[in-house]
């Protein structure tokens, strides 16, 4: 049929139509609605600052979810954004974002993750960390290097961590330009079955 056009008309932006006949209507949404909805759609961020006086120095915000053998539970990872950033000169500013498999931190302060289902008095069953020091061991899953501002990098639940496993994230930034103040900030958003 030369008049029908396959996704939409000419004039419109592009979309699809549904055409699923098991299920009416059709909804797509991300698994992150249903994980709120359910009240196990959880997120925790931390940060860290330094000020440059004499030579590099770096900026480390690092986060650890440990799920423990016997949780019961699964992570699937949502979403890790973050950013770096400071007072002045940013392009004297370099930076890099590292997610690691299992891993240590060191001297880690304990995190309390918020639930999303602001509705819901659920607790996450991970045990979660922050730290100002850099990840140790485990294998590296991702590296980027970073400029300055923010960043989003979407997983959607590819990211899988069983019990028995855990996962860090960490955000560096670094510099040489004296009197300047940087900034690492870090958060992750996970759900939990």
């Amino acid at each position: 049929m030369p008049n029908q056009f396959v996704f939409n008309d000419n004039d419109q932006p592009l979309y699809v139509d549904m055409v699923n006949t098991f299920q009416a209507p059709d909804i797509s949404a991300p698994p992150e609605i249903s994980a709120s909805q359910a009240a196990v759609l959880y997120s925790t961020n931390t940060s860290a600052s330094s000020l440059v006086v004499l030579s590099l120095i770096s900026a480390i915000a690092s986060i650890r979810i440990s799920n423990a053998s016997g949780s019961g539970k699964t992570v699937y990872i949502s979403r890790i954004s973050g950013s770096i950033g400071g007072s002045s000169l940013l392009s004297a500013m370099s930076g890099s974002f590292t997610i690691v498999k299992g891993g240590t931190v060191t001297s880690p302060a304990i995190l309390t993750p918020t639930n999303n289902n602001l509705g819901s008095s659920a607790t996450s069953a991970m045990t979660v960390q922050s730290s100002t020091a850099a990840i140790s061991g485990g294998t590296t899953l991702f590296n980027y290097q970073l400029a300055p501002g923010a960043f989003t990098q979407n997983f959607t639940g590819s990211i899988i961590v069983p019990p028995g496993t855990a996962i860090c994230a960490n955000v560096t930034s670094s510099s040489s330009a004296v009197g300047l103040t940087i900034t690492s900030a870090l958060g992750l958003l996970w759900w939990e079955q």
